[in-house]
């Protein structure tokens, strides 16, 4: 079973696949699968380089490892942008860096030169959490380890000692935590956790100040790192308006650098309806962001990376959900919740080109069915719990 939407990868998948079991056969008949035990695990390696929401879901799977391998050294290989989230993580030993070329702009000669580095490793234990044949014969394979873990469902079962049994459409937090059931590790309360200094905590309390933000207010992300993904700007606004009207919460737009005319136009719009906003759009970075998240009565959002951010640090999210699955994706939190509409073009949606025409339903269907009412009402819902509407 190959748990690729995109046909064309599949299809190459299923070809990499049959050449590389032919390859790869006469070495899995001779080799003996190993039983992964604590006293044989001394040095973990963990990969995972795509993207930073998808490394926030994996992060349950560090103190479930500690409880099985408490003598275990870990090592997270994982990209430059995401490297953020696992800074002063008290699980992790070692952080590598790497921006592959099949996800990020980059090059061959990079790879190769990044390959040599990795040559001089050794792991006992390494587990790959994506399930994509590209991590594992571009990196897993080059990487001496003893063990080598992971689903194979993503092409090159062939180049793992262990293949975990897939366990169906679920979350990714539990796709990633039924790999840790595999070793054994008790996962009961693991969840993704951001560590925080002192420092970032009242850098981001002076940011605020700075802004004129003393008090409760509502953290807005309007972009996304897939354009599809995002729901409308002037939605986005006219939500923020009415609930700035209800309760006097000041808005607080925040996004990368490249979103800052997106916030900035929503800001504008607000100001102009004498809504307090602010846009700290590319003012941030990703730790900032979370420090800021883990403070707001609020965050609304499309699903991204800092949905994740906030389901990290437990601040009540509604995230609107258009063409990814939110079974898959929603916030793994007790008070995060998804706001989205039904269509069928969604389960094989690979999320870079909206096929709803070829379903019968309009352009970007998914989306535009979720009106400002339904977003508002999902936000009362939450604030109501906390603040006093001004307005009935």
């Amino acid at each position: 079973m190959y748990k690729i939407i995109n046909r064309k990868k599949r299809i190459a998948t299923i070809i990499a696949d049959i050449l590389g079991n032919l390859l790869f056969f006469p070495l899995r008949l001779i080799r003996k699968q190993e039983a992964i035990t604590p006293d044989r695990v001394k040095t973990i390696c963990i990969i995972r380089t795509a993207y930073i929401g998808d490394v926030i879901m994996t992060l349950p799977i560090l103190p479930a490892l500690y409880k099985r391998y408490p003598e275990a050294k870990i090592t997270f290989l994982t990209s430059t942008a995401s490297a953020a989230v696992l800074q002063h993580n008290k699980y992790i030993d070692k952080i590598l860096t790497f921006n592959p070329f099949w996800f990020y702009p980059g090059s061959i000669k990079d790879w190769f030169a990044f390959i040599r580095k990795l040559r001089s490793l050794r792991f006992d234990l390494l587990i790959e959490t994506r399930a994509d044949i590209r991590e594992l014969a571009l990196l897993a394979f080059w990487i001496p380890a003893r063990f080598k873990v992971s689903y194979d469902v993503g092409g090159g079962g062939y180049l793992l000692t262990h293949r975990v049994p897939y366990p169906g459409l679920c979350h990714k937090v539990d796709y990633h935590l039924q790999l840790a059931q595999y070793l054994d590790c008790p996962t009961e309360g693991a969840e993704a956790e951001l560590f925080l200094t002192v420092e970032e905590e009242q850098k981001i309390v002076s940011i605020l100040r700075t802004q004129g933000i003393t008090g409760p207010f509502i953290a807005v992300h309007p972009g996304s790192r897939l354009v599809l993904k995002r729901w409308f700007p002037d939605r986005f606004a006219q939500v923020c308006e009415n609930l700035f009207q209800q309760y006097r919460l000041p808005v607080v737009l925040v996004g990368g650098a490249d979103e800052s005319p997106l916030t900035q136009g929503i800001q504008t719009t607000l100001q102009a309806q004498q809504c307090q906003a602010v846009s700290l759009a590319g003012a941030l970075n990703i730790r900032q962001l979370a420090a800021l998240l883990e403070r707001a009565a609020l965050f609304l959002c499309n699903d991204s990376a800092p949905m994740h951010i906030a389901a990290a640090m437990k601040t009540p999210t509604i995230a609107i959900f258009g063409p990814s699955k939110s079974v898959e994706t929603a916030p793994y939190s007790p008070v995060g919740q998804v706001v989205e509409k039904d269509f069928p073009c969604r389960v094989t949606c690979d999320e870079s080109r909206c096929c709803s025409p070829e379903h019968g339903s309009d352009y970007h269907a998914c989306l535009q069915e979720i009106t400002v009412q339904d977003v508002q009402q999902a936000a009362e819902e939450i604030l109501n719990r906390s603040y006093q509407p001004i307005l009935s």
